[in-house]
């Protein structure tokens, strides 16, 4: 009788947001905070791309809220790319942006708005 041991390794690596550029972004008070987020997704693309102003939701269309925002998101064969657009930066705009994909890691940069 002769046994036959099969073994497979199988390495899988989640998906990963990454937001373009440096992990902290300086802009000037009333200029335009620009943040693209990648995510290489080899099978599903994510359903959704949520960005987060700490830990809040950001808010696009709120009558309360700031107004300023817009949001564009792109899904192609090779991922999905989402841009966050914030217009007249204020000091309140200040800290981290985090691109949450629905099937990915999230990625995280921190922005400070400089008076002047």
């Amino acid at each position: 009788m002769i046994f036959t041991c099969l073994f497979f390794f199988l390495q899988s690596t989640a998906a990963q947001a990454n937001i373009h550029g440096p992990p902290e972004v300086f802009v000037k008070k009333g200029s335009t905070i620009s943040l693209t987020c990648s995510v290489n997704v080899h099978s599903t693309p994510p359903s959704s791309v949520v960005w987060l102003h700490g830990t809040k939701v950001v808010d696009f269309d709120s009558p309360r809220g700031r107004g300023g925002i817009s949001l564009e998101t792109e899904k192609t064969e090779s991922g999905t790319t989402s841009r966050l657009l914030v217009t007249k930066a204020g000091l309140s705009d200040t800290g981290n942006y985090t691109c949450q994909p629905s099937n990915a890691n999230t990625a995280t940069v921190f922005v400070h708005v400089l008076n002047g």
